[in-house]
């Protein structure tokens, strides 16, 4: 399996052999929305909060007696029924976690890079070059590659191009290692380097 090299100018500069284990991969729609569900479970923050009729302040006082008023038997104003009353079964803190095994996370990538290769949706790039933290330039480079939003994998951690990435709302840096499904299914055109391709080769392969 082969794909094109392009520069950055979107020019084509030669071609690359492409591993049929990590980019050739059988579709597996199940495994893929379980490491995407998994990823998104584990962004949750759990934080969410609600008081129950013993944490609301007040109401402690039974608000009439029991007999003799016509009106229905009370014996507190913070019942989840009233106004300003506590919340029945509101959500409270909690761990969403969820754990996915490795074997699974690394077939559910690979389906996911298949899924973009055989689908002519990935880019390989001889080399990624900027001088500084350029946005234009970045954005520049986008419309030449013809990717209007796309996911840039590079081998190591390059900071020009996290903050070049980062102020385009259909862009997105990441390095190879931190790799997931979620983010290659995110993106409709995954740009990687020459040693990004390699590197996922590695640990894929």
């Amino acid at each position: 399996m082969k794909a094109q090299v392009l520069n950055q100018a979107g020019e084509p500069v030669g071609e690359i052999e492409l591993a049929e284990s990590v980019w050739n991969a059988p579709s597996n729609p199940g495994l893929l929305h379980q490491a995407v569900v998994t990823t998104l479970a584990n962004q949750r923050h759990g934080t969410s909060d609600t008081k129950i009729r013993a944490e609301v302040r007040g109401g402690g006082r039974k608000p009439w007696r029991q007999k003799g008023t016509g009106r229905a038997r009370a014996g507190s104003t913070r019942s989840p029924l009233w106004r300003k009353g506590g919340v029945t079964f509101g959500p409270h803190p909690r761990s969403y976690r969820q754990e996915l095994p490795r074997k699974m996370r690394r077939a559910a990538l690979r389906a996911a890079l298949s899924a973009r290769a055989q689908a002519g949706d990935l880019v390989v790039l001889d080399a990624l070059q900027l001088a500084a933290p350029k946005t234009k330039e970045f954005a520049a480079m986008l419309a030449a590659l013809k990717a209007e939003k796309a996911l840039f994998v590079t081998e190591t951690a390059r900071t020009e191009v996290t903050l070049s990435a980062r102020n385009l709302p259909k862009a997105s840096a990441m390095v190879a290692q931190d790799l997931s499904a979620h983010a290659v299914l995110r993106y409709p055109k995954l740009v990687c380097t020459r040693e990004a391709v390699a590197r996922i080769e590695e640990v894929l392969g």
